[in-house]
């Protein structure tokens, strides 16, 4: 069963749901290890366009989609041309809270001109899987920067120009 989990992953800066990634990414982890990126990337491309619907003129974004998501899990550095590289995420289940914390960000974001991906997770399943207590939570590149509270506006400008610093 929790090899069909859908995950929710930036591709080619849309939010896209694919079937079965972290069961893969731990498989490919464990098989490959040592491989080029162009190895994994391939052999992501081919395992999860097993269960997902890949056009052939989506490939490529997939694949880079695919080998960025490969290289968080296992702990690399990676570089994302996706929204500039900055990677938002917004945890929690849809409370006022989390509804306010989103806006927030996208006013923030708007006032700035700084272009990010801003994912609402809302999932409790991967919510938990991020390890924070307290909701709403945020992440900003995979740093948790907030857990349990709203961050002032004048915080959230701060951490979205250091994050954005090239």
């Amino acid at each position: 069963m929790s090899k069909d989990k859908v995950t929710r992953i930036n591709v080619g800066g849309h939010a896209t749901g694919i079937i079965g990634l972290k069961p893969i990414l731990e498989e490919v982890a464990n098989e490959y290890a040592g491989r080029t990126d162009e190895e994994i990337r391939a052999e992501l491309l081919n395992r999860l366009s097993q269960k997902n619907y890949i056009s052939n003129r989506t490939r490529d974004a997939y694949g880079q989609a695919f080998l960025r998501e490969f290289k968080k899990f296992v702990g690399e550095p990676f570089g994302d041309t996706d929204a500039g590289g900055l990677e938002i995420k917004v945890l929690g289940p849809g409370c006022p809270r989390c509804e306010k914390l989103e806006q927030d960000l996208m006013a923030t974001m708007a006032e700035l001109q700084i272009a990010a991906g801003l994912e609402h997770v809302r999932d409790p399943v991967e919510i938990a899987s991020y390890g924070v207590m307290g909701m709403p939570a945020l992440i900003i590149n995979g740093e948790v920067k907030a857990v349990g509270s709203v961050p002032p506006p004048n915080k959230l400008k701060e951490w979205l120009l250091e994050a954005a610093k090239p």
